[in-house]
């Protein structure tokens, strides 16, 4: 019972919302990036605990988003079909992995650790790299040898791997799936890649969500003080975007995730 006051009553959580889901609408980068370590870091929930609560807040956030880019005709729902073709089923199977190894014992919260330490690596190398990885794929687009053929089965497996780490993490739908899709699908346009992506996010954090819901690593309190914050964080950095140097800060995003993904994995 202590523990549930504690959930409610914390004003840090709805504030801790409430500066990522302003960064998130700032930078466009995955609230899962961000929230996740602060909460097991931060604030000491166990990662699995931290890991589950962010999925669902992930697809009710998404969702909204998602909502917005299907308005503005930002999505490409072959691309969307592709990528949920080979990340739900992962999703389903990776659920099912951590159910058999117990997603609460002592080995497997050490396993999460490290997945979401590796998987914010990579975020942060994704942020640091990604207009050259665009470049490189233009310049590859041109070539003869350029796989179009491929594509979709890439796409598929792209999906697949993301689909795992978000279940085990919560992290990678954001900036790794969209630095993935900018590289197989060289023309087209960022907005699209991007809504493709935050929409392909929905059903894959709702199944991975609902799944630790079922394997009892979901905090119903802690996932509406969340909300309570960012929701109006991510509205109001939206509605800012175009004024601060993006850039820029999503360098310092970077350094930052690298900085955290190093102290979970040597943890």
């Amino acid at each position: 019972m202590r523990r549930i006051m504690d959930i409610a009553f914390n004003p840090a959580l709805p504030l801790s919302g409430f500066v990522v889901g302003l960064l998130v609408g700032l930078t466009g980068v995955g609230g899962g990036s961000l929230m996740t370590p602060l909460l097991v870091l931060l604030f000491g929930f166990k990662p699995a605990t931290a890991v589950g609560t962010d999925l669902l807040y992930a697809a009710i956030t998404k969702s909204g988003g998602s909502w917005v880019h299907q308005r503005h005709g930002n999505i490409d729902w072959a691309i969307t079909r592709r990528l949920a073709l080979g990340s739900v089923p992962a999703a389903g199977l990776t659920l099912l992995l951590l159910a058999q190894l117990s997603v609460q014992g002592h080995g497997t919260t050490g396993l999460i650790s490290v997945v979401l330490g590796v998987a914010l690596l990579l975020t942060a190398i994704s942020l640091f790299f990604r207009q050259r990885l665009l470049n490189l794929a233009k310049r590859r687009s041109t070539s003869a040898d350029f796989p179009r053929r491929h594509v979709g089965g890439l796409t598929v497996l792209i999906g697949a791997i993301v689909g795992a780490l978000v279940t085990v993490s919560s992290v990678g739908a954001g900036a790794l799936g969209v630095t993935a899709l900018t590289f197989l699908y060289p023309n087209l346009a960022t907005r699209r890649i991007v809504g493709s992506d935050v929409a392909h996010a929905v059903p894959l954090t709702l199944v991975a969500g609902l799944g630790h819901w079922w394997l009892g690593t979901v905090d119903v309190l802690l996932l509406v003080s969340l909300l309570i914050g960012s929701l109006p964080g991510i509205a109001l950095g939206a509605h800012f975007a175009a004024r601060v140097p993006e850039r820029a800060l999503r360098g310092l995003l970077a350094s930052v995730l690298l900085l955290i993904g190093g102290k979970l994995i040597l943890a």
